[in-house]
């Protein structure tokens, strides 16, 4: 792997660098959690759309420049840097985004993906159900055939963006009778104001509405927002699956950025010896994850899957980010439990990490199995 950045690579970051330094506000913006910070949020994607920062790896018809993984690593890194807004569209351009890329018909990557590159319209995923959060497999809402399209039936819960977003996707079964519970599903896109849809907001921790519970009950979903085939839902999930735990969820940037931004506090704190080694821990943690990052990028890049690999990666983010969060709320002191700050709001979002885009148990499991060869253990 070649570490070093190409010249047009170094030109690219140094036109983020100008941009971001240009445009990005002077003063945080509200909790992307709340009603007025949601839709400040969807004004600054508009804003980055606006000169084509909102997704630099798309192809430049869908409002993207078509920069190639490296130079999205590059702009990642300049993004969180410069201390730019957390993105309100990152469930749509992180994780459904490159599932239609990968499995949606040339008329539906047209009719959705402007929008969302705009954040005209933002997207919630739709997954977890209660009693099915990991155990995706064993979901239980429902999609009966009809006239057109399908009916959507049942309840999905933990929601991420679902209180203030316009749409929302999911897979849902579509055969009962399928021989394995992974088959006979299908994977569908709907809207959040569509007739039948109630959306019931989830406080987090400090109260904010992170997640929403959706009922659905006979849902009209026409047949042009089924992503590939009917009963082939599992298949595609798992490609969106791969996306979530691996490079786009959380690129090596955001830990950089958030790294520096912890020694700055150790400094300003005064450089309290206790914490010393912990402060270390995040900026090494930080600059590993990169390379390794930057090392599956080449592998990428060479044609290579990641695969079961992206559970390295979920399991090393999501445990790295508590840590960071923790230590920075040990520098801050009492501080913290009355700020209602970045630490303060971050450390909230990072427990919500092992739980999400499948459990870290689960992660531990396809490690063991998959990269390890080891033996199934009891389920």
């Amino acid at each position: 792997m070649n570490l070093d950045f190409t010249p047009e690579e170094d030109a690219f970051r140094a036109e983020a660098r100008a941009w971001l330094a240009a445009h990005v506000p002077a003063e945080p913006l509200p909790s992307l959690e709340t009603e007025e910070g949601f839709a400040a949020h969807r004004a600054w994607e508009a804003e980055l759309h606006a000169d084509r920062w909102a997704v630099v790896s798309w192809p430049e018809e869908f409002g993207g420049r078509g920069v190639d993984i490296f130079k999205w690593l590059v702009f990642e890194e300049e993004y969180y840097a410069a201390g730019a807004p957390g993105r309100v569209t990152q469930n749509g351009i992180n994780l459904l985004a490159p599932t239609l890329f990968d499995h949606a018909t040339d008329e539906q990557r047209a009719r959705v993906l402007p929008s969302m590159a705009s954040g005209e319209v933002v997207w919630a995923q739709a997954w977890s159900e209660p009693e099915s959060g990991s155990d995706l497999a064993s979901l239980r809402s429902r999609a009966v055939r009809t006239d057109g399209g399908w009916l959507l039936s049942g309840q999905k819960t933990w929601s991420s963006r679902a209180a203030f977003a316009d749409k929302a996707f999911g897979i849902f079964r579509t055969d009962p009778d399928a021989p394995k519970p992974h088959q006979g599903l299908t994977y569908l896109m709907f809207d959040l104001k569509a007739p039948g849809v109630t959306v019931r907001p989830i406080g987090r921790l400090d109260g904010k509405p992170a997640f929403a519970e959706l009922f659905l009950d006979d849902v009209f979903v026409p047949d042009e927002d089924v992503i590939g085939e009917p009963g082939n839902g599992w298949r595609i999930a798992m490609s969106t699956t791969g996306n979530e735990r691996g490079l786009t969820l959380r690129s090596p940037g955001r830990f950089l950025a958030a790294a520096d931004r912890l020694a700055a506090l150790w400094r300003e704190r005064g450089a309290d010896p206790a914490v010393r080694d912990r402060v270390a821990d995040a900026l090494v943690g930080a600059r590993a994850y990169q390379l390794f990052t930057y090392a599956n990028a080449s592998r990428f890049a060479a044609g290579e899957q990641i695969g079961a690999e992206s559970s390295l990666n979920k399991v090393f983010w999501s445990e790295y980010d508590i840590a960071l969060h923790e230590t920075a709320l040990d520098l801050l002191g009492a501080d913290a439990e009355l700020a209602d700050g970045e630490w303060a709001e971050g450390y909230v979002f990072s427990l919500a990490g092992p739980i999400y885009a499948g459990t870290n148990e689960i992660q531990r499991d396809i490690i063991a199995e998959r990269l390890l060869g080891l033996p199934k253990g009891r389920r």
